[in-house]
């Protein structure tokens, strides 16, 4: 399979999965495996991750720039962005103290990619069926303790298989927040998360970018961003019909499938 070809579903696997709760990483991980795709030093996964941060930020642009506009003059702006910067803090501290364990330890264990899968999937199940009854269904007013509470369920998905959006999408359901509106918050977090982790990454692989591997990255950046782009509509409208109970399903059939194929390896 040619190299380009690999690289453009590579970052349609990045795209689609980013943004719901299946652990993109994990995806990314099995899906190298499955095709035989070399990323030396990470450097094309880190690149692509930069497609689905601006894919998710074009789709809520005139949201962003509400906020940033109305900081110097809306209480409500100025409280939209301390619930967003409160919300990211906790991962980004967990971030710092343990990524280099977390990558070279866990993202090489796909017995621990299975069983994340699995715990978290059957955890959105309980969670779907034993939650409090959601008393927020505008993102703009969850307060900032309850931000921070789902900011914390984040730090969860350091681990590969747990999911970015899935930890805070079970950490937003746990606190009140609707459907529709925990998914929402998980997009805003996704943003500073995200670019966070880009910028971090950036710089641990600089010294492996290279013009051969420009080709490549170019293509699965823009598969990253469409795919990106097209899925979030979907996945709104998936939750507003049949909430999160289909995802967590298919968590747990894929953790099954993983366990099965290590063991068979």
């Amino acid at each position: 399979m040619a190299s380009l070809v690999k690289a453009a579903i590579l970052g349609v696997v990045q795209g689609v999965t980013e943004f719901l709760p299946v652990s993109s990483t994990a995806h990314l991980l099995i899906g190298e495996r499955l095709i035989g795709y070399d990323d030396p030093g990470g450097v094309f996964t880190v690149m692509i991750q930069l497609g689905s941060i601006l894919a998710v930020m074009w789709l809520y642009r005139d949201k962003i720039i509400e906020v940033v506009t109305g900081l110097p003059s809306r209480p409500g702006a100025r409280h939209f962005a301390l619930m967003v910067i409160v919300a990211t803090a906790p991962a980004l501290v967990a971030g710092a103290l343990l990524s280099k364990f977390v990558k070279s330890v866990l993202y090489g264990s796909f017995i621990v990619i299975a069983a994340a899968f699995i715990v978290f999937g059957v955890a959105m199940l309980i969670v779907e069926r034993l939650r409090p009854a959601p008393t927020i269904r505008v993102i703009d007013d969850t307060p900032v303790d309850r931000a921070l509470a789902i900011g914390t369920w984040q730090v969860l998905a350091l681990v590969p298989g747990v999911s970015r959006s899935g930890s805070t999408i079970v950490g937003g359901m746990l606190a009140r927040l609707d459907r529709p509106t925990a998914a929402e918050f998980s997009f805003f977090l996704a943003m500073p998360t995200m670019a966070a982790a880009f910028a971090h990454d950036l710089l641990e692989v600089r010294y492996n970018l290279g013009a051969a591997r420009g080709a490549e990255i170019a293509v699965g950046f823009v598969m990253a961003f469409l795919s990106s782009a097209l899925v979030v509509k979907p996945f709104l409208a998936i939750v507003r019909r049949s909430g999160f109970a289909p995802f967590a399903w298919y968590r747990i059939a894929l953790g099954i499938a993983v366990l099965y194929a290590v063991a068979a390896a």
